[in-house]
């Protein structure tokens, strides 16, 4: 199958992109190479020749149009987007403009290029979405998100992905597009972004910095290891229902404070302290306005219908990201030095 894949230089993306091609699909990779994204990330399917990369903005209607013309995805899965919580608080129109407004022209570009080419029953639009449009969950851990929970996004970020979720299943009905929708937890693991909270620990303990922790710590979230979301999307796509939203969690629930204590329970182990351990490192900073206190997926659809569940705990997925940053300082070094990265965000400066 040839896949278009928006934002496929990004975290989650560019793990699709490895995994889609290494499965013997054609990847057409669409990114506009932002200050998240690393054409690094995709080198290990960037010789093949079912790979091909078009830098592109999703925002811009024109060259979308001209890539769906030459390309001819057969399926288009949908992860370009602004998906950092804190730069959303400190900036929230760049969030607006990629997740809304280029959801629109990506639903416009392939409703036309859908249309144009007699309607193809294969062919599918898959919007990746995160469990964030829910809003937040109560402490009582038998309580989680399913794809029936009512919407109630409580940032910009989440706010902007829920707009585009809603865009997406209104295209579906009103013209008959054949989506899918998949809402997941927080995903870690390889090549993820260094402003996000397991590289800055891992990154932080190396350097002898404090590991600064919002709040208390109490904050929980379900932590999914990438490569099982990417095995887990391309699952949806093959045998997804169309017009069906399918929630992927990881079945790992963990308090921030807990995950920070296990990652640095690992340093200690792979690469031990002269003296101390990591754990003295650990500095409760100020919250970040608005701070949901914990987001659980029910993965019972996902697991019924489709027969997919997350094979990595978040202990061994843990394991293996630490192993990967303490040998991959390549990758990481040259990132830390992007706008941002290594600045405290998210508490609202820029946007007042």
């Amino acid at each position: 199958m040839k896949l278009l894949i928006t934002g496929g230089a990004g975290f989650i993306g560019s793990a699709l992109v490895r995994l889609a091609v290494a499965r013997g699909h054609a990847v057409v990779n669409l990114d506009a190479l932002t200050y998240a994204a690393c054409e690094e990330n995709v080198a290990p399917a960037a010789d093949s020749p079912l790979y091909t990369f078009e830098r592109a903005d999703i925002r811009d209607r024109a060259a979308l149009d001209r890539i769906f013309a030459e390309r001819a995805p057969e399926a288009v899965l949908h992860l370009a987007a602004e998906s950092h919580v804190d730069r959303s608080i400190d900036g929230p129109g760049d969030f607006v403009e990629t997740n809304i407004t280029g959801t629109y022209n990506l639903l416009e570009a392939a409703r036309a290029y859908w249309e144009g080419r007699g309607r193809p029953e294969g062919f599918r639009f898959h919007h990746v979405s995160t469990d964030e449009v829910f809003g937040s969950l109560p402490a009582d851990r038998t309580i989680k998100f399913t794809e029936d929970t009512p919407y109630d996004p409580r940032s910009p970020y989440s706010a902007s992905k829920a707009a585009s979720d809603h865009l997406v299943r209104a295209w579906h009905k009103t013209y008959g597009l054949p989506v899918l929708l998949t809402n997941c937890s927080n995903n870690y693991g390889p090549y993820h972004f260094p402003e996000k909270l397991i590289p800055v620990v891992i990154l932080n303990a190396r350097a002898g910095r404090a590991l600064p922790i919002y709040g208390t710590g109490e904050n929980v979230r379900d932590w999914l290891y990438v490569e099982d979301h990417a095995d887990a999307l391309l699952t949806v796509l093959e045998k997804g229902r169309v017009g069906r939203s399918y929630n992927i969690g990881g079945e790992n629930e963990r308090s921030n404070l807990e995950l920070v204590r296990t990652l640095c329970a690992i340093l200690d182990e792979l690469c031990p302290k002269e003296s101390g351990f990591y754990a003295q490192q650990i500095a409760f900073v100020a919250d970040r306005p608005g701070h949901d206190a914990r987001y659980a997926i029910d993965p019972t659809r996902i697991r019924e219908e489709l027969g997919w569940r997350p094979s990595v705990t978040v202990e061994e997925g843990l394991r293996r990201t630490v192993a990967w940053y303490l040998a991959n300082e390549a990758w990481w070094r040259p990132l830390q030095s992007r706008a941002g990265v290594g600045q405290r965000l998210g508490t609202g400066a820029a946007a007042e």
